[in-house]
C-alpha cells in the first residue's frame, strides 16, 4: 500500500512538471504560430487526429498491462519472463498492423478534416513513431515503472518545448508544431538503458486465451469512450470550425484538457494496482486513491476558473470570447475527468458490461457533437450537459456494480 500511494505521489508531481511545460509549448505556439487558425490546427493535429490514427494500439496498451501486472505481483518469475516475450511479440504484430492502417486512412482522414497534404506527412511520421513509444510504454506499466515513465514524459517535454521554441520561430507552422512533437518522442531512446529487465529472451508464451480475448474487447470499449470524450471535440470543430472560432475554442480546451490530465498519472497507479489487488485492504486504498483524483479534479477546476483569464494570457491567446468558453468547457471535462475514472476502475476490475456502456456513451456523444455542435454556441451548451448526463449513467451503473461484487477479505 505504501508502494501504491508513494508511486502515485511521485508520478502525479513530475507528471505535473511536465504539465507545466506543455502549457510552456503552448505558449511558444500561441506566440508563434500568428496567422488565424494556426493555433488550432497544430493542436487538433497533435492532440486528437494522431491519437485517432493510433487509437488501434491503444487497446492493447490495458491489457498486456493488466496481464504483465498479475503475474508480476504474484511471484511467477518464469511465467513473467516467457509473458513479457509473448506480449512484446504481440504489441510488435500489432504495431505493424497499425502502421499500416495509418497509411491507409491518413489521405481520405485528412481531407475530411481539412489537413494539407504537408501536414499529412509530418503527421504520419509522428504517429508511426508514436506507436512504436507506445509499445515500450505498454511493457514498461505493465512492471510498473512510474518514475521511468514519468522521467521520460518530462524529458519528452523539454525536447519539444526547446525544439518546438526554435523551429516554429525560424518556419512558424502547423507543420514545425507537429514536427516538434514527433522530435520529442524521441526521448523514449532511454528506455534502451533498461533494456535487458524488459527485453528478455527465451521462450514466448502466448499470452492469447479466452480470457486475453475478453479483456481486449472490454479494453477496446474504454478506449474508445475516453478517446471520443477527451479528445473529439476536438476533431468537430477541425471540421466544422472557421480560423479565428478554432483558434479561440482550442486555447480554452487546452486548459480545460489539462484538468483531468493532469491527475490522470494517478489512475494509472490505480489501474496496475487493481489489476491484481482486489482484497478489502486493497479496496480501502484505492478508494481513497480514487478521492484524491476527485479532490485534485475539483481544486483544479476551481483554480482555472479563478485564473482563466492569465493564462490564456500566459500563452497569448486571451480574447473575451475564450475566457468565456473556458467555463462551459471546464464544466464539462470535469465530468470527463469522473467519467473517465469509474471507466479505468471497471476496466481493472473487469467490469465488462460498464467498459461496454463508457464505450456506447463516448460514441453517441461523439455522434451528437458532430451532428448538432456546428457552431461554438450550440457545441459549448451541448458538452456540459451531454457529459452530466453520461457520468449519471455510468456512475449509476458503478455503484451497482460495486454493492454486487464483494472485495475478498485479505
Amino acid at each position: 500500500m505504501k508502494n501504491l500511494w508513494r508511486s502515485g505521489i511521485i508520478f502525479t508531481a513530475i507528471s505535473f512538471l511536465t504539465g507545466m511545460g506543455n502549457l510552456a509549448f503552448q505558449a511558444v505556439l500561441g506566440r508563434h504560430l500568428t496567422s488565424q487558425g494556426d493555433f488550432g490546427n497544430a493542436n487538433s493535429a497533435i492532440n486528437a487526429f494522431i491519437p485517432l490514427l493510433a487509437l488501434l494500439p491503444s487497446v492493447a496498451v490495458f491489457a498486456v498491462t493488466h496481464y504483465i501486472a498479475h503475474f508480476k505481483s504474484i511471484g511467477d518469475m518464469a511465467r513473467l519472463q516467457g509473458l513479457l516475450v509473448g506480449c512484446r511479440k504481440f504489441l510488435v504484430r500489432l504495431t505493424l498492423v497499425g502502421s499500416l492502417l495509418a497509411i491507409v486512412v491518413i489521405k481520405p482522414l485528412s481531407v475530411f478534416f481539412h489537413y494539407n497534404e504537408q501536414m499529412m506527412l509530418i503527421t504520419l511520421a509522428c504517429t508511426l513513431l508514436g506507436l512504436w513509444t507506445a509499445l515500450a510504454t505498454a511493457l514498461c506499466q505493465g512492471l510498473a515503472w512510474f518514475k521511468r515513465l514519468a522521467l521520460l514524459g518530462f524529458l519528452a517535454m523539454l525536447l519539444r518545448v526547446v525544439f518546438g521554441w526554435f523551429v516554429t520561430l525560424r518556419w512558424p507552422s502547423p507543420e514545425t508544431a507537429v514536427l516538434a512533437s514527433t522530435v520529442a518522442l524521441f526521448a523514449y531512446v532511454f528506455l534502451l538503458i533498461w533494456r535487458k529487465e524488459f527485453l528478455v529472451s527465451g521462450e514466448g508464451i502466448s499470452p492469447w486465451s479466452r480470457e486475453f480475448t475478453f479483456y481486449i474487447v472490454i479494453s477496446a470499449a474504454s478506449v474508445i469512450g475516453t478517446f471520443c470524450f477527451l479528445q473529439g471535440d476536438l476533431l468537430v470543430i477541425q471540421r466544422y470550425f472557421s480560423g479565428g472560432d478554432r483558434d479561440a475554442y482550442t486555447a480554452a480546451e487546452r486548459f480545460a484538457f489539462a484538468l483531468p490530465t493532469t491527475v490522470a498519472p494517478l489512475l494509472t497507479v490505480l489501474f496496475t494496482h487493481r489489476s491484481v489487488e482486489h482484497t478489502a485492504a486493497a479496496l480501502r486504498e484505492q478508494l481513497k486513491l480514487l478521492g484524491l483524483y476527485t479532490a485534485g479534479l475539483i481544486f483544479g477546476t476551481v483554480c482555472l476558473l479563478l485564473l482563466r483569464v492569465l493564462l490564456l494570457k500566459i500563452i497569448g491567446k486571451y480574447t473575451p470570447e475564450a475566457a468565456a468558453m473556458l467555463v462551459p468547457l471546464s464544466v464539462a471535462m470535469t465530468f470527463v475527468g469522473l467519467i473517465q475514472a469509474v471507466g479505468i476502475w471497471a476496466l481493472a476490475s473487469r467490469w465488462a458490461r460498464i467498459c461496454l456502456v463508457y464505450g456506447v456513451l463516448g460514441m453517441i456523444y461523439l455522434a451528437v457533437l458532430f451532428i448538432f455542435g456546428r457552431t461554438p454556441a450550440t457545441l459549448l451548451q451541448l458538452m456540459p450537459i451531454l457529459t452530466a448526463a453520461a457520468f449519471v449513467i455510468l456512475f449509476s451503473t458503478w455503484f451497482v456494480a460495486a454493492k454486487r461484487h464483494k472485495p475478498v477479505q485479505s
